[in-house]
Parts: structure tokens; sequence; C-alpha cells
């Protein structure tokens, strides 16, 4: 975990990643203008692994009443999607349900300041626990959803479902931000070994202001 928040620090953030390389580009950005204590956590591959590390995440002492915000990589769905493109979730799908995202507007705004000149893209984020090719990325456009990773929703979820605030768990303020790393035109292999691979990380590396902004945006009293 990232520095204990002390006694009257504003409520922490917790950043969710799956990859050590995407862990590493959000670590590695610029921390300036946090307005509270900050943890990236590395969950690991799959929506098990997030629900468990978010649970744990969330246990620990002064971390019960953070805000979440679920990152990394993702598939685009959508024609014309480019890697480095980013997505910012107004819900994430899975199985289980549907989480609706708090702040979504001003995560947009706070993108295109933090990465001028990327195109960001707002829509339904789908979970899946395997990686979506060919066909069956058609099938989930279809749904109307917009990318695909195998996280997010299963990090949302969980955040949600973890008691510790006041106003009960629907009252923790929770996004997911995703960078297009591969898309209906562009298919990747391995992340990064490819110019869009490359890319992709350049622009993970860039939106933690954004997410600072978001963050100090929902700051309210809950103790």
């Amino acid at each position: 975990m990232g520095r204990e928040p002390g006694p009257g620090a504003p409520p922490p953030l917790l950043i969710a990643c799956a990859l050590g390389i995407e862990r590493f580009a959000l670590r590695g950005g610029d921390r300036g203008g946090a307005p509270g204590p900050v943890t990236v956590v590395r969950t690991g591959m799959g929506p098990d692994r997030a629900r468990d590390a978010v649970s744990r995440a969330l246990g620990e002492e002064g971390w019960r009443d953070a805000a979440v915000i679920a990152s990394g990589f993702c598939a685009g769905l959508a024609p014309g999607m480019h890697p480095g493109d980013l997505v910012v979730a107004d819900e994430t799908r899975s199985p289980d349900g549907t989480t609706s995202c708090a702040g979504t507007e001003l995560l947009v705004k706070a993108l295109v300041r933090a990465v001028p000149g990327r195109a960001v893209h707002t829509g339904p984020l789908v979970g899946s626990d395997h990686v979506v090719r060919g066909p069956e990325r058609a099938a989930l456009r279809a749904t109307g959803a917009i990318a695909v990773d195998m996280e997010s929703a299963a990090t949302l979820r969980t955040a949600r479902g973890v008691p510790g605030l006041v106003g009960g768990p629907d009252a923790r303020p929770v996004a997911a931000v995703r960078v297009v790393v591969d898309a209906p035109e562009h298919e990747l292999v391995r992340i990064g070994t490819v110019r869009g691979g490359i890319s992709a990380f350049r622009v993970l590396r860039a939106v933690l202001p954004a997410f600072f902004e978001w963050h100090r945006s929902l700051l309210l009293p809950r103790r």
C-alpha cells in the first residue's frame, strides 16, 4: 500500500491495475496535486484476482473509505478507435451486474487537459474473464459497449460492496479509465513491443493529474 492516511487526512485514492507495466506507468506519473494519500495496487489479471486484491486493499487500516479508480489498458470495440485513445466508463458491466461511475464528465474534461490531442471515448465498459478477439469483440460492441477489459467491472463492483463508508458502500466514488492498446483495426500481440503499445504506455503515464482532479472534486465529509 501507499502512505497511510493520518488523522484528519482527506479520504485516500486507490488506483487498481492488473499488469506490472500498467503499475510502472501509473507510479511513474506526476504525483503533484494529489489532495490526499494515493496508492497504485497491482491486482493481477482477471476478475477473480481483481476482487481479491481490491477487497484486501480496502480492508487495510486507513483505506476503507478510499475512492477507487480502475485503470490500465483495454481493447477498444468501436470502429475508428486507435491505440492511445482513452476510454472513460459511464458504467461497467459484467455477469454480476452493472456499476455506475461517478464524475464521468469531469474526468473527460480533466483528461482532455492532461493528455491534449488524444481522443476520449465515453460509454459502457464491459468485463470479460478472457482476452476478447474477432467475432466476440463485434458481439460485445452490438450490446452498446465501447471497450472491454478483464478487471474494471470486478474492481468497481467489489469496491462498491466493501463496507466502511458513512452512507454505505454505494457512497464510495468509483471510476474506470482505460487506454486503448488494441482496437478492431489495430489488434496487437504484445503490449511492449509495438508502436501502439508504446503509445498507450505514454498516455497512461500522463493521466494522474486528471485522476487527482476527479478525486479532489468528489471529496466530501464522510465521517
